[in-house]
């Protein structure tokens, strides 16, 4: 049998020890192990492989303990005295717990020796939502809510509380890091929301420069020089994170899931999130890192065999299941009911819909208006094509046959559909190789044509008549996924292989008005829709088989979506109501195995 070398004239080298993904200084967060009771509210201190999560809502108040050990979560010895909005300081197998609420505001203090809470002193000045740091025998409880925000500072000497300096200014939700001779506290409400960051020194506070974003209700970990802030309200709940070099704070990777009243533990490079509510309680935890300078990083598309044994490569289509959404540039006005879509997420094209059918261009970060639109003002058509050369066909009202196409500045109407539908019929391809599936006529139909750049065709129809579903490609390789038959709602998938449709594996969750970026009938995204509630539910198809992967933010229907699978666009839709959010959604180049026949 002849060598790779042979054939590609190449060798494919061998590492004993696998590459890690370079995060670059902004880190990156990752899923960890879920705790086993949703909560917020809660303390936690250690370090990302050896953590304690205490007290917190459940929405009731509660004495609950759990330690992680850098996978997973166990219930281990309850507190005393059920409370939240507690402070906490030293390891998993040496804490204090202080304040809180029981209710009323609590100065209880309790020690943990790593198996069981003891009750010692009090605090002197009972209260909650106070920042607290360093080990248990040596910590600080920094401001906080008693009856109002006060500015008292007290320090545990392993047996009583003393009260030092106070603080500049007086808050509640505040974060915190560091010892009892050196501390940093940050953000928190006075009650306005404030970026608010002092030093401590061991005898005096001094303002400093302010987070870039002022929050409250954050998690936070590490020590007065190297600190980390994470998560927070601003007033809504925030994914944003920013660590403090002793001078200034930088803004880092977001948080996969924004939320507030989360637990923290760790440190700047190696940092613990963990539970807190998005709306909701959550028990999600995850885990921010950052790459060594001297670590051996991967670089986007190596190949190599890991020990000798295992062909690996790196690239975006591995990192999907991990792929997240996160804000963009919202429209600049609410729109849906199947708004045409084209173009890549750093270069989109948006028509049609209502209540306003303005052309828009997505430049990666805003959109913008630089073009004219369409001449019959319609919704829920068929489209496909790129920014500057797009197609819109068919649409409402009326089940359409009108065509119109796209330079980049204006419409021009060319050559009419055969069949006229709306409700979403599906777009593939370009303005010269086109092909448009499915639909309503008003009732469902499995009718496709092809696209030449002249004339359009009647080509072999789908297997399954159906309307409002996602669909794209190219016109060699297209696929429609889920949607609308009369009446029901369908899971079943067709690819095109340019010239027959051919059933293939199911989506997770079927439904319909669903969004997608679709490659070609190989590689896809799919989100949102009604099932027939309102869902944010998004789906990877890797050529044989779909994956769910991390929701949309906002549950949606009835918007745009183009783009790919590792990099797509979610614009406008129903949420309810009507609305201009849009939403990226980016897979980060992993590591995975590659199979070779």
């Amino acid at each position: 049998m002849a060598t790779y070398k042979e054939i590609k004239g190449a060798t494919v080298q061998t590492k004993d020890e696998d590459p890690v993904v370079n995060t670059g200084p902004a880190g990156s967060w990752a899923s960890g192990g879920s705790m086993n009771t949703a909560r917020y509210a809660l303390a936690g201190t250690g370090t990302q492989t050896q953590a304690l999560a205490t007290g917190g809502r459940t929405p009731s108040y509660s004495a609950l303990n759990e330690s992680y050990d850098g996978s997973s979560w166990t219930e281990v010895g309850d507190l005393n005295t059920a409370r939240g909005y507690l402070g906490m300081s030293g390891t998993y197998t040496a804490a204090l717990a202080f304040g809180g609420v029981t209710p009323p505001s609590s100065a209880l203090t309790e020690n943990w020796n790593g198996s069981s809470w003891t009750e010692v002193s009090d605090l002197n000045t009972a209260r909650n939502e106070h920042a607290g740091f360093g080990t248990n025998t040596a910590a600080l409880a920094v401001s906080g809510y008693a009856g109002g925000m006060v500015d008292v500072v007290e320090s545990w000497n392993g047996s009583s509380w003393t009260e030092i300096a106070e603080n500049n200014t007086a808050r509640g939700d505040l974060g915190g890091a560091g010892t009892t001779t050196n501390g940093v506290v940050f953000g928190g409400y006075t009650p306005t929301i404030v970026a608010v960051t002092e030093l401590w020194n061991g005898s005096t506070w001094t303002e400093v420069n302010d987070l870039n974003t002022a929050r409250q209700a954050l998690g936070s970990a590490g020590i007065y020089t190297a600190a980390i802030g994470f998560g927070g309200a601003v007033p809504s709940v925030t994914a944003k994170t920013e660590t403090w070099d002793g001078t200034n704070w930088t803004e880092a990777s977001d948080l996969s899931s924004a939320r507030s009243y989360l637990g923290g533990a760790g440190s700047t490079t190696s940092a613990l999130g963990f539970a807190g509510t998005t709306g909701s309680l959550v028990t999600s935890t995850e885990e921010f890192s950052v790459t060594p300078s001297t670590a051996n990083t991967l670089e986007e598309g190596q190949i190599f065999l890991s020990a000798g044994t295992t062909l690996k490569g790196f690239g975006k289509a591995a990192g999907v299941p991990a792929g997240t959404w996160a804000s963009g540039g919202a429209l600049p006005a609410a729109r849906n009911s199947g708004i045409g879509d084209a173009g890549t997420q750093t270069a989109a094209l948006a028509f049609g819909g209502l209540p306003v059918d303005v052309t828009l261009h997505y430049n990666g970060t805003s959109w913008s208006a630089p073009g004219s639109n369409i001449n019959t003002t319609r919704y829920a058509l068929g489209s496909f094509g790129t920014q500057s050369a797009a197609i819109g066909a068919g649409g409402d009202p009326g089940n359409k046959t009108n065509v119109e196409q796209y330079n980049g500045s204006s419409w021009s109407e060319i050559a009419e559909i055969n069949t006229g539908r709306s409700q979403n019929p599906g777009g593939a391809g370009s303005t010269t190789a086109g092909l448009i599936f499915g639909g309503g006529t008003p009732s469902s139909t499995a009718n496709t044509e092809t696209w030449n750049g002249s004339a359009w065709t009647e080509v072999n129809n789908l297997n399954t008549a159906r309307r409002n579903a996602a669909g794209g490609g190219t016109q060699s390789s297209a696929m429609l996924a889920t949607g609308q038959v009369d009446p029901p709602i369908t899971a079943n998938v067709e690819t095109w292989d340019g010239s027959s449709w051919t059933e293939v594996s199911n989506v997770n969750n079927d439904r319909y008005n669903v969004l997608g970026g679709i490659s070609n009938s190989s590689i896809g995204l799919i989100f949102g829709g009604l099932d027939p509630s309102l869902t944010g539910n998004t789906e990877s198809w890797n050529g044989s088989s779909w994956s769910e992967v991390n929701d949309l933010s906002t549950a949606v229907s009835d918007g745009g979506g183009c783009g790919t699978s590792v990099a797509a666009l979610c614009f406008g839709g129903k949420s309810p109501p009507v609305i201009a959010n849009t939403e990226e959604f980016t897979a980060d180049s992993a590591l995975a195995d590659v199979t070779v026949s």
